[in-house]
């Protein structure tokens, strides 16, 4: 089990200031994993506030530093004996603010890298002298500032990290938060305790109860109505609330209509298993009605995020006693992609979550998001220790506006159905090798966009299917699952066959970034 988010007094000795990344959080995500309380705030954080901190991360960002409007800081941090970490966009402009030159590099680097250590002291003491990391970056540092040396390099980047060891200061181009980064762990870990002098702290293993008792201490005696669709994270959300306050909570299980195939009737034998007290709603033909005529992802998001708000609003006016909160499953990597981080000024949106972004004032309900600061291996490990089956806990990850972002493209029940069944099979097939647990997700995704083929001796024109199945542990990154070519293979005989409709099957390798785990 990961360690968990804690309180402790020592919460500002590591600040981490956000410059904007998509990863930023994932830096405060990997440090409390190794025992380490730190803060994530603003890149504007005063100098007064900074000085309490016994160490400074600078995180990634999307911005370049010698473009006007760029995020920044005072220079003045780094002169007040406090070791500094530069991330990418903040080893950039600790660069350029010391004297250095940063510049636009001919060819960018997504991905993975093969990085090589020419001094390895600091925060490479211990590690082998080659191992690879995670880059996303379109710039580079072309001059060193004064006092600097060169810690590594890529066949791409000569100064792939760079230190002051007089100073503390350290600067590294890649990524160490990311799990595809090797050796990321033991790089902050070296900067945390070794150059900080910051002794980890004992994690809290009793989150559960802290938890319970935030609920009961926001909620007190009033009533929740909390959505639900059998995923992992509504069903952790819907089990802790119900621990906390019992008989004050409702669950309202929505079916869209564009959920799996038997999904509907599994998820409520799940719920109704926890103990849950469930409220049903058949909204198939509203939900499908409502998208009628839109093909791009943010507007379905947004659409269906309107129609969930509508399907609540009803629902909360006829429970008694009348609701006073409504409650879902945000998690962290929710809050991230749609840029609603409290730090992130800079932060650009990925995609709009229909769980993200308040309620309208009208609905008269308080949000209630108790996973909100978790990521999704914390949430799976919060659910075990509630005594939630494997099978709940280890539930395929499930959009919250279903197959209708799995239709690229106008949704239709006709698509829906045919995407039901691909999908059907795609899971079946990876479930029937004992691989579910190897992989963070495999689904398949409809285009919309007809392609010929041939059914016995006639020509038809039918839909492609994308296969896709990634490995990650938080989905802040994810890896391209390499599925043996001879599965792939049995795997699209059996859609073309079996799926009236389909014309033929794709596999998508694409890793994030560049992409997302969603097509819209």
């Amino acid at each position: 089990m990961p360690s968990m988010p804690h309180s402790s007094s020592k919460d500002t000795d590591i600040i981490i200031l956000d410059f904007g990344s998509q990863y930023s959080t994932l830096i405060l995500r990997r440090l409390r994993s190794i025992g380490i309380a730190a803060k994530l705030l603003p890149h504007d954080t005063s100098l007064s506030t900074l000085r309490q901190a016994k160490g400074i991360i600078l995180s990634g960002g999307p911005d370049s530093v010698y473009k006007k409007g760029a995020a920044t800081l005072s220079v003045k941090v780094f002169d007040l004996g406090i070791p500094v970490l530069g991330i990418c966009y903040g080893m950039q402009l600790m660069a350029q603010m010391l004297g250095g030159l940063v510049e636009k590099s001919d060819k960018r680097e997504y991905g993975s890298s093969r990085i090589s250590i020419t001094h390895p002291k600091g925060i490479f003491h211990g590690l082998p002298k080659q191992f690879t990391v995670w880059m996303s970056h379109g710039d580079y540092v072309t001059k060193l500032p004064k006092g600097f040396i060169r810690s590594a390099t890529t066949a791409n980047s000569p100064d792939a990290a760079i230190s002051h060891p007089a100073k503390k200061l350290f600067g590294i181009q890649f990524h160490p938060e990311v799990e595809h980064t090797q050796h990321g762990n033991d790089i902050l870990k070296n900067f945390v305790i070794h150059i900080c002098e910051y002794a980890p702290s004992q994690s809290i293993s009793n989150l559960i109860d802290r938890k319970v008792q935030e609920i009961r201490n926001k909620v007190g005696n009033q009533h929740v109505i909390c959505a639900v669709s059998g995923g992992v994270d509504s069903s952790v959300v819907a089990a802790l609330i119900a621990k906390a306050i019992g008989d004050q909570l409702t669950c309202i299980f929505v079916n869209s209509g564009t959920l799996r195939k038997n999904e509907p009737k599994q998820a409520l034998n799940l719920l109704k298993n926890l103990g849950l007290n469930i409220t049903y709603i058949h909204a198939e033909t509203q939900f499908l009605r409502a998208l009628k005529g839109a093909t791009f992802g943010e507007t379905k998001r947004k659409i269906i995020g309107k129609e969930f708000i509508r399907v609540f609003e009803k629902s909360a006016n006829a429970i008694k006693p009348k609701p006073i909160f409504l409650a879902q499953g945000t998690i962290h990597s929710d809050v991230v992609e749609s840029a609603r981080t409290d730090t992130g000024k800079k932060t650009h949106a990925i995609k709009s979550h229909h769980n993200v972004g308040g309620l309208p004032k009208r609905l008269n309900l308080t949000l209630l998001e108790p996973l909100r600061d978790l990521f999704k291996d914390e949430v799976r490990a919060l659910g075990e220790a509630l005594g939630m089956p494997e099978s709940a806990v280890w539930r395929q990850p499930f959009p919250g506006p279903g197959l209708a972002i799995r239709v690229v493209g106008e949704v239709t029940k006709q698509k829906l159905d045919i995407l039901r069944e691909a999908d059907a099979i795609v899971r079946e097939e990876i479930e029937n090798k004992k691989w579910q647990n190897k992989f963070f997700q495999y689904f398949a995704i409809l285009l919309s966009e007809k392609t010929v083929g041939v059914t016995g001796d006639q020509r038809n024109y039918a839909y492609p299917i994308v296969v896709k199945a990634i490995i990650s542990s938080d989905v802040m990154t994810y890896q391209w699952a390499p599925l043996p070519h001879k599965f792939l293979a049995h795997v699209s005989e059996r859609i073309t066959n079996e799926v009236h409709g389909v014309a033929r099957v794709l596999y998508d390798i694409t890793s994030k970034p560049p992409g997302t785990v969603e097509w819209e």
